[in-house]
């Protein structure tokens, strides 16, 4: 979708998503969930979002998927870390968008949830990236997503920041590796351009003159 179209619609559904980000925020909230140093939980959905706003023309296919995609970020840990199951989601999706819409934006939200686990290895294990690489939308909002814990990280000074930044940094390879399909359909598609922004953040200077042609972000 052209950048100019894609930038209409969300304009023109303007209300609507304002409305979605209003409910993801009091969600989270109700739970008492924070993000980073005692941030609302909401600052990262924002985050998240941003990516979509910014990058969403790449993949977006139509014009009925907007409302969708927008959904699928504002409500991606919705399950995992707020409570509610996919019902439920897909209760309040129901809300806001047409059935096949609810239905797309449900499937979103649980492809991003993780499976249960001891470990970061564990919960985001093969089943799950074969769920992220196998729906609709999944692997760009997993990469904004990405995209938002790694610009966070790598813009904090603390010791927990400087030790995301480098298992983000560890990390990347099999990340866009996993979620990424391959595919010609641009509803599955991992843009460059985000892939480039991470690295922005992750790669210093130094670094980045050090890579050759090979290096991650020139892979995917």
């Amino acid at each position: 979708m052209e950048q100019e179209t894609f930038n209409k619609y969300v304009e023109q559904y303007a209300p609507q998503i304002e409305t979605i980000r209003q409910s993801a925020h009091a969600l989270h909230a109700s739970v008492n969930q924070t993000y980073g140093d005692e941030l609302p939980y909401g600052y990262h959905l924002d985050m998240v979002v941003k990516g979509i706003r910014e990058f969403g023309y790449e993949v977006c296919a139509c014009e009925h998927d907007v409302l969708p995609l927008f959904f699928g970020g504002y409500y991606h840990d919705s399950i995992e870390d707020a409570r509610l199951t996919y019902n439920d989601v897909m209760h309040i999706a129901h809300k806001y968008l047409d059935a096949e819409q609810a239905l797309m934006a449900t499937e979103i939200v649980y492809a991003l949830t993780n499976d249960k686990g001891r470990t970061r290895a564990e919960r985001a294990g093969d089943k799950y990236y074969q769920g992220i690489r196998e729906t609709p939308y999944a692997p760009f909002v997993k990469l904004c997503d990405r995209l938002a814990n790694i610009t966070y990280s790598c813009a904090g000074t603390n010791p927990h920041n400087k030790r995301m930044k480098e298992v983000y940094k560890s990390e990347v390879p099999h990340f866009l590796a996993a979620i990424n399909p391959h595919s010609d359909d641009p509803r599955f598609q991992v843009p460059q351009d985000v892939v480039y922004r991470m690295a922005e953040c992750l790669i210093d200077d130094l670094e980045r003159e050090e890579q050759n042609q090979t290096a991650w972000w020139n892979e995917y």
